[in-house]
């Protein structure tokens, strides 16, 4: 069976490299970077390559063409028109892309392709999503779903006390677009970056804790009143943010002009800011999650709470968000080749949520790669 993947930076390439691991896949990657398609040959001599520039969508569509399934790894200001262009192939997928756009408008058009796509399929939204519906389903009456989650190094280094472990232009995207949340009932909307608390984790210390949009399609797939999502980062880096982002470094309007090219803030801002939020050969990073799902199950309050922390895998070197995103992605694309998951349409990961052998395949796939969700349950009075 053959497999492409499309980009090749910090999480497609260990999606590949664990791909290539099954003799039945005949592995491609894809990326516009030689460098990056070098890279991952050393690591593993015996996967396909193709340097192409994956921006045009009919380019995508006929690229994947010749493939049987196919990983979407792109940046998510790509990953909406890749989507489309993939499912204009007609290929089922797995998908990573954190687009702005609502993934639902493809659905049509994936149904009418006969295409299973899985979209947000990573951390969270993505594994984390999958194992909520889990929960969800158990409970008779739900209340509220709480998540937290983050991506870190694992040590601090001043001035920025931050890396990207995955596409920076994606953080940034976490800082300037809204953010949405329900409470009692009603759709909210806040700035990013905004109600910042401070939040400790016995693993790691004292995080804070602010508002993206990372709530994605649980805000309509979830039936509760109180539904939040809320990134993690070390203390500090609210403000730093904010400064920049009301200072309009962030912003994509081109009203700056040097030497007659014109550019915008945040284009020269990815140049000064993304080399400093680059991992450094061997630097490690962290993955958190925790969710908190309060409801009533046979007349009885409960809460469960999912949690998940990994660190870089340095015998691997596979870095954490690598791990945890990546490896959801590879599993997810294994048990569409395997037939054990066939929704046709656009499938938000929540979706895998509902079918109790997909977490069982999802949740021991994981643990083989030493990536370890545990859900705990309490009665409350």
């Amino acid at each position: 069976m053959k497999i492409i993947i499309l980009g090749a930076g910090l999480v497609g390439a260990p999606m590949a490299i664990d791909l290539n691991k099954d003799t039945e896949f005949d592995v491609t990657v894809a990326d516009y970077s030689a460098q990056a398609l070098q890279s991952i040959k050393a690591k593993a001599p015996k996967l396909s390559t193709i340097q192409k520039d994956l921006s045009n969508p009919k380019d995508v569509t006929t690229l994947v063409s010749d493939y049987d399934l196919v990983v979407n790894a792109v940046p998510g200001f790509m990953g909406f028109e890749t989507a489309k262009a993939i499912i204009e192939a007609g290929k089922n997928c797995a998908c990573i892309a954190f687009y702005e756009e609502d993934p639902f408008e493809l659905d049509a058009l994936a149904k009418a392709k006969n295409v299973t796509m899985i979209m947000d399929c990573g951390v969270y939204p993505g594994m984390g999503s999958a194992l909520i519906m889990d929960v969800v389903q158990k409970l008779d009456e739900v209340d509220s779903v709480l998540t937290y989650v983050g991506g870190l190094p694992e040590i601090r280094e001043w001035p920025s006390e931050y890396k990207a472990v995955f596409s920076p232009i994606d953080v940034i995207e976490e800082y300037i677009r809204p953010a949405r949340y329900v409470e009692n009932g009603f759709e909210i909307v806040r700035p990013a970056l905004s109600d910042p608390e401070y939040i400790f984790f016995p693993e790691i210390g004292t995080l804070e804790a602010f508002n993206t949009d990372g709530l994605r399609t649980l805000a309509t797939t979830i039936d509760a009143p109180n539904l939040k999502e809320k990134t993690l980062r070390y203390p500090g880096h609210i403000e730093k943010m904010t400064v920049l982002r009301e200072l309009g470094f962030f912003s994509k309007e081109k009203s700056i002009e040097i030497e007659g090219v014109k550019a915008s803030p945040l284009e020269i801002t990815a140049q000064i800011l993304f080399p400093n939020w680059k991992l450094k050969k061997g630097e490690g990073d962290i993955t958190i999650f925790q969710s908190i799902i309060k409801g009533r199950k046979n007349g009885q309050k409960v809460k469960y709470t999912i949690d998940m922390y990994d660190t870089y895998c340095r015998d691997t070197d596979v870095i954490s968000m690598a791990r945890t995103t990546g490896y959801t992605a590879t599993l997810a694309i294994r048990m569409i080749a395997e037939g054990l998951y066939t929704h046709k349409g656009i499938s938000p990961p929540e979706y895998m949520g509902k079918y109790p052998e997909c977490i069982e395949f999802m949740q021991k796939g994981l643990k083989e790669r030493d990536v370890n969700w545990r859900i705990s349950e309490e009665i409350l009075a």
